[in-house]
């Protein structure tokens, strides 16, 4: 091996650990997003809302869900997301507490109890709902959005929901990503 060939080699080298010392963060960087998508903490879950004795039979009561947020590379600090309405049910009735979302399916306005706990009003466009979350008229296209609900194995079960939010206007529950 000649010296001008001992110099493209060691060019040829050098240029490739350069480039791997460059590649090698970039990739790490770019995926990892897909690493963390489905181990993220509190997105998809159940978030623990109250203890059941807090909730009284046939009696509406709102919860705010409070969680970190991810999106792509930025972590946000806990913040307000979303708040569901969480309605016990009568002793021996199965599910224990029927859990809905707070935004109106038709346009996504706040949903607020009924004075007395006969049922639930959208103010924005006058939307109605029995306690049991059917429509009471025509405005909104679907029933309130109801989530899954999961009681704790502690002596005072603590009322886990599983929070999503809902395409407005549809006519069936379509979940957004």
């Amino acid at each position: 091996m000649n010296r001008r060939d001992f110099h493209r080699l060691g060019t040829w080298a050098l240029g490739g650990l350069i480039k791997l010392a460059v590649a090698v963060p970039a990739a790490a960087f770019l995926l990892n997003p897909l690493r963390k998508k489905g181990g993220a903490a509190g997105l998809g879950g159940f978030e623990d809302l109250a203890p059941l004795s807090q909730l009284k039979v046939g009696e509406p009561r709102s919860f705010g869900v409070v969680r970190d947020q991810v999106d792509a590379w930025v972590k946000y600090p806990r913040e307000p997301v979303g708040s569901v309405w969480l309605v016990r049910q009568p002793e021996g009735a199965e599910p224990p507490v029927i859990a809905f979302t707070a935004e109106c399916p038709h346009l996504g306005c706040a949903i607020t109890s009924v004075e007395g706990n006969r049922g639930f009003f959208c103010p924005c466009h006058s939307s109605g709902f029995t306690i049991e979350g059917a429509p009471t008229n025509h405005v909104p296209p679907r029933a309130m959005d109801r989530l899954d609900v999961e009681l704790s194995d502690d002596p005072d079960p603590v009322v886990r929901v599983k929070f999503e939010r809902f395409r407005t206007l549809a006519t069936e529950k379509i979940p957004l990503a």
